[in-house]
């Protein structure tokens, strides 16, 4: 019933702004009954003070009748059982990047595993990705809003299927930071590095803490990928998987703040945010692949 009014409530506006705004956005055989517009504006402000009324009773008894029917609880996910997503769009990325790899089996030197944060390299991060990346002969294996679960799924079905890589950069779980336990969350990722150990055993890992989000310190869901922070920093072993936290690295001067021009949702990162990335991982990428220090 609310999504009825709030698209009533879009139709209205439009109207409010034929009746208010440029000549330019009305159409040619408008122009001649401007006029006629005018005199309606009161009554157009009118309608839409009373529609907005007539919305917020709307959903305060909305809420009123949810609070006495509430609904049941999503509860915590299985951050350790591998699960595919429904959504066509997943369904599309996810065959994507299989296509991509299956297409350059042999060719695969570095992947990159993780969520959207990762995806990103493909837009605000594209830059950075081609001057340090672009040709080492990496793959991005990120897809937006994936959880631990849904990542442990993607390894079993063709993200990495033929592969070599020489190393793995892995940054994931906080996408489920909102429904799980710090425990929980690195149990996924732990679920995630063991699967790579097991499919891809000469792979090195690289490991890195969940980056940092939120405004600053006080966020909750930053405080709990940061417990998750210490249990996967038991992970590196540095022999097969490598632990870095570069977050600090994304923080304002005082060490708590992140900024805007970092990350501007205050979660995932633009160009700045992505040259910073790629400049603290470096000089361990180039090790872990075995890189000439001159390159």
């Amino acid at each position: 019933m609310l999504g009825n009014d709030i698209l009533v409530l879009c139709n209205d506006i439009w109207c409010y702004a034929l009746a208010f705004g440029p000549t330019r956005i009305l159409p040619p055989n408008f122009s001649e009954r401007r006029s006629m517009i005018r005199p309606f504006r009161a009554s157009v402000v009118l309608a839409l003070l009373g529609l907005f009324g007539s919305l917020f009773v709307l959903s305060s008894a909305e809420a009123k009748s949810k609070a006495k029917h509430p609904a049941a609880p999503a509860g915590p996910v299985n951050t350790t059982e591998a699960a595919p997503r429904p959504d066509a769009w997943w369904q599309q990325r996810n065959a994507q990047i299989n296509s991509r790899v299956k297409e350059a089996a042999g060719h695969v030197d570095l992947i990159f595993v993780g969520d959207s944060i990762t995806q990103g390299w493909e837009g605000g991060g594209q830059k950075v990705w081609d001057k340090f990346y672009g040709k080492r002969h990496a793959a991005n294996l990120g897809i937006g809003g994936d959880q631990t679960q849904h990542v442990l799924w993607r390894l079993d079905n063709g993200a990495i299927e033929g592969i070599k890589p020489k190393l793995a950069v892995v940054m994931i779980g906080t996408n489920n930071s909102g429904s799980n336990t710090s425990e929980e969350i690195a149990a996924g990722v732990t679920a995630i590095v063991q699967k790579l150990r097991d499919k891809l055993p000469e792979t090195k890992i690289l490991l890195l803490a969940i980056f940092p989000r939120g405004t600053d310190e006080k966020d909750g869901l930053r405080k709990k990928n940061e417990g998750a922070n210490a249990i996967i920093a038991k992970l590196g072993d540095d022999k097969n998987v490598f632990f870095m936290d570069i977050g600090p690295k994304f923080l304002a001067a005082d060490g708590k703040t992140l900024p805007n021009d970092v990350m501007p949702d205050h979660l995932h990162p633009q160009d700045k945010g992505y040259q910073i990335w790629a400049e603290a991982i470096e000089p361990k990428v180039k090790e872990l692949m075995g890189e000439s220090t001159t390159k």
